[in-house]
This record gives C-alpha cells, structure tokens and sequence, in this order.
C-alpha cells in the first residue's frame, strides 16, 4: 500500500494493532486514531445510528466506498471497521495489485469463512482498478465473502463499475476543518503516542501549519514532526518556515489582506496581465487559501471578464473545479495555474454581464408581459382551448433552422440585450447575431 496517515500497521492479514506500533514511526502514523472517539472529523458520517457509526461499531454488514480527498481518515475509518468487528483485515493497494491478488485475497476469506472468521478487504485507489479488476470483486462481495472498504479520492459514480457500485454504500468525507486540524495537531503535541508534551508551539506557528494543512491532517502532522526534529523546545513560526521549507505569506484569511490579493488577482485577470495573476494565486496558494474559492472566482471570472470572446474559458474554470473536488491539493494547484493563464491570455469581453444586468434591469422595471401565446405550454389537457401553444412554428422544420417568430412579450420586441464585441470569438458571433435577429423579427 502507498505510505500515508493510515496505513497498516504489521502485515497483511494482521488485525490493526494501533499498541504494537514503534515509537520510532512517523508521527503521523503514531498518531492514528485507536478508536472512534479519537476520529476528528466527518461527524455528519458518524452520527448516532449513521450507516458507517453502525459498520464501526460492528453492527454493519455493507460493503462501503470511502470517497473523499487525501488525508480525511479513509483508511482508519476501515481499520476501525475491521477491529470492530472481529474481521481479520487485508489491504490492498489499486497501485501495486491486479486480478491475480484480488483473487488470492478472496479465496483467503473463502477458507477463513468456512471456519467462521470473516475478512474486511480494503483496497486503496479502488479508482485505478481496471474494469476487469472490479469486476472480479462482484460475487465476494454480493455474497459477503468478504466486506469491502474501497478508498477514491475520485467520485466513484465516474470511477467504479455500476454493478460494484450498487452493492456499496458510497460515503463522502469532507476536508477537515481548521478546527479539526488544529485538534489533530493539539493531541500530537501532548499524546505520548506523539510528543509527549516535550514541546512548547507558538499561535502564529500553529496557524501556519493549519493554512499550509490544507484539510489534510497527515500534511500537518508531517510538518509538525519536521519541526520538532529540530531539537529546539520551543516551535516557532520561523522554525515550521525553515523546516517545510516554505516561507508563510503574511496573509489573514479572514482580514484586510484576504480581500487585498482577491483583489488583485481579479483585476489581473481583467487586465490581461498573466504574471501578476500567477503571482497572486501563488500567495494564495502558499498562504493555505481554500482551492475552493479560488476555483469559485476563477469560473465567475470566467464568465464575467471573458464571456463569449472565449467560450472554452468557463469549460476550462470548470475543470480547474472539478479538479480541486476529485484530486485536491497539492496537485490541483496546477489546474488552478492553467485556468489563471487561459482567463487572463484570453481576449476580454463585458457583453454577457451587461446583457444580464440590461435584462434584468428591465423586469425589475416591471417589463414582464404575457408570453406570446405560441410559446405557452400546451401540454395539458384544456390547453388549446386557452389559446396556449396554437400557431407555433417548429424551427427545425426549415431549411435553415431559424424563421420569423415572436419570442419576447409585445413591449420588449426589438430590445437588444445582448451586444457582442469585437474581440476573440465575438468578432463572428457579432454578424450572426445581427442576421439572426433580422430573420427571426422578419
């Protein structure tokens, strides 16, 4: 299995034995959570009665898909699982395994089964298992030979074959908090498994290690460790900078500064001015921003500074989103990258935000008339009779797929909302408009 904050302890087929690991580990390994009541995080999964509260505590007999972003408890949450239940405990890894040791596996929980003793088999990446590799999975699990417990950073209705997919409960864990992070690193500092108490930390240090944790509590034990590695009693901000190697940004969240380089990025992307917008997503990236609103202003920005001059800019933001959701950081950060160069090189156009704001402006004015009766719903009984739908002319039933028709209520025909530029792709799109205009108001 590929290192992380959970993986197993002893070899495969052990139970987890949280006791017997050596002090010599790595933190983030020492500080594995032995019990429930020692998860921080995903409580909206572990209330009283939840699905996955009832596979901890043993009374669950659902194979499950954990899918979250790195760092969030998946593969403690299986190891409690399996301890349990009583369940002996195989791991695999999507990485390293193929159909050969899936099946190795499952005919290991066939001859444990016979002799009463179930197996809990969690795979890691179950993502990156072929077709062909889940599909081996099926009949073990419909016939709970084994408990399944897949781990995906990636959204499993994409990533695993619908039939798998129907025989689990899919559970999605959240980054964790700020405050969560700060209780992960609160317990490492003074839990004997951890530190022991041996080490003082400072406010600004331990804010550092939250923003640089991004939600991931194994990246903030990581850092944490590398600091105290140091020798030095007392973990100051400038020690975490020295030892992670990063240096912080002098960046409030939540004050002046926040909305300062917010702003500053936008304008660069509205002023085309590429290396000053990477070098604000760069602040904020180092600074510990969620890649979430980053990737929120990116698909307004979008939309709002680009528009129709480049309609592949909000499909790019898009992705850039997407990517932050199904693969987080730190690797999303180069999607975040791409999206910034593709807004900012693109050629600028206001005309879909002043399009908006003209239409909306005028039904706030009251400019709200009837639909045009060809246009109502006519599908339902009693329709026509109203008048709805009668006269209606079918565009695809002329050759050119556009015809003469009024769309907009009588006090709104002839009202131009929507005025392209002649930048980038506007620059076509302008004389269609003005023909399409001419044909459909005759």
């Amino acid at each position: 299995m590929t290192e992380s904050l959970f993986d197993m302890p002893g070899e495969g087929g052990d139970r987890p034995d949280f006791a017997g690991i050596v002090s010599g580990a790595p933190l983030a390994v020492r500080m594995r959570p032995a019990s429930l009541d020692e998860v921080v995080g995903q409580q909206h999964l572990l209330g009283p009665g939840s699905p996955l509260r009832r596979l901890v505590e043993g009374s669950g007999a659902a194979s499950v898909l954990l899918y979250g972003p790195p760092g969030t408890g998946k593969t403690t949450l299986a190891s409690l699982i399996s301890h349990a239940t009583g369940r002996r405990f195989e791991a695999l890894s999507a990485l390293s395994a193929g159909v050969k040791e899936v099946r190795a596996v499952i005919d290991l929980a066939r001859r444990r089964l016979t002799a009463g003793e179930q197996t809990v088999l969690f795979i890691d990446e179950v993502h990156r298992f072929s077709k062909t590799q889940q599909d081996a999975l099926l009949a073990a699990v419909e016939n709970r030979i084994v408990l399944l417990v897949g781990a995906t950073t990636e959204n499993p209705s994409f990533s695993v074959v619908s039939p798998l997919l129907s025989r689990s409960l899919v559970l999605q864990l959240q980054s964790l908090s700020e405050d969560d992070i700060r209780t992960v690193l609160q317990r490492a500092l003074t839990d004997e498994r951890g530190l022991g108490g041996r080490f003082t930390i400072t406010d600004e240090a331990v804010d550092h290690l939250v923003r640089i944790a991004g939600g991931d509590a194994r990246r903030a034990l990581t850092a944490l460790e590398a600091a105290a590695e140091t020798g030095a009693e007392q973990i100051t901000l400038e020690l975490v900078e020295k030892s992670v190697d990063r240096a912080a940004v002098r960046y409030d969240r939540d004050g002046d500064q926040h909305y300062d380089v917010i702003s500053a990025f936008i304008k660069s992307l509205r002023g085309s001015d590429v290396d000053a917008a990477l070098h604000y997503l760069a602040r904020m990236i180092v600074a510990g921003e969620d890649p979430r609103f980053i990737a929120r202003r990116l698909m307004i920005q979008a939309s709002e500074e680009v528009g129709m001059a480049d309609p592949t800019a909000l499909q790019t933001a898009t992705a850039a989103a997407q990517v932050v959701q199904l693969v987080g950081m730190p690797e999303a950060q180069l999607a975040l990258a791409q999206a910034t160069i593709h807004i900012a090189t693109a050629p600028k156009s206001g005309s879909v935000t002043a399009a908006l704001g003209a239409a909306i402006a005028d039904v706030r004015a009251g400019k709200a008339g009837l639909v045009p009766a060809p246009l109502r719903d006519g599908h339902y009984a009693g329709a026509q009779k109203l008048g709805n739908a009668i006269g209606y002319k079918y565009p695809h039933d002329h050759p050119d797929g556009v015809l003469a028709q009024q769309y907009p209520p009588d006090e709104l025909v002839g009202v131009d909302y929507y005025e392209p530029t002649d930048h980038g792709a506007e620059r076509e799109i302008g004389p269609r408009v003005g023909k399409l205009r001419r044909i459909v108001r005759g």
